[in-house]
């Protein structure tokens, strides 16, 4: 499988005899970290009016106890603008976060975190933006990932720093001052 052009069996890419693209600086894992520290708190700024829908209805509320022990909430009239608020924080978050991941970063290569610290993703064979799709496969792609939180932590010591969605998806974060 080659990487950017070069071939692992010595041969040259496509172009110039001789000439081997060169191989881009894989972002750290503190960077990669610190982009998806700033997109959770965009995402959680997105989801401001679904906190402030949901804090309204609960204080609209009241609990009893059931003669079995358990408690229920009683809602006296909840409030139309509430659940508006709750409903239209629930897709504004949605809809923000599907934007940033998917569609931004899947023609852009960069959320707004990877932007933000000068990392892309990239397919690894082409060095291109991964598309909408696959953006969204990645996703998917990090419930691999969250087995005991080893797959985020992989990064740290693979040679390409990659994550396993990343393995699965064939993508690469890399570096912006040194991508092609």
């Amino acid at each position: 499988m080659s990487t950017y052009g070069s071939d692992p069996h010595g041969q040259p890419s496509y172009g110039a005899p001789g000439f081997y693209a060169p191989v881009p600086a894989y972002s750290h894992w503190g960077m990669r970290a610190l982009a998806r520290v700033i997109d959770t708190l965009l995402s959680l700024a997105a989801s401001f009016p679904l906190f402030v829908g949901y804090v309204w209805l609960m204080s609209a509320s009241y609990p009893s106890t059931n003669p079995d022990g358990t408690v229920t909430r009683h809602f006296e009239d909840p409030s139309p603008a509430a659940i508006t608020l709750v409903v239209a924080g629930a897709g504004l978050a949605i809809g923000f976060s599907l934007w940033n991941i998917c569609v931004r970063q899947g023609r852009t290569g960069a959320t707004l975190g990877k932007r933000a610290v000068g990392i892309r993703l990239v397919k690894e064979l082409t060095g291109r933006p991964v598309g909408v799709g696959m953006a969204f496969v990645r996703q998917l792609a990090h419930i691999a990932d969250e087995l005991c939180y080893i797959g985020y932590l992989w990064p740290l010591w693979d040679a390409k720093r990659q994550t396993f969605a990343d393995k699965i998806v064939g993508t690469i974060v890399i570096n912006e001052k040194t991508a092609p």
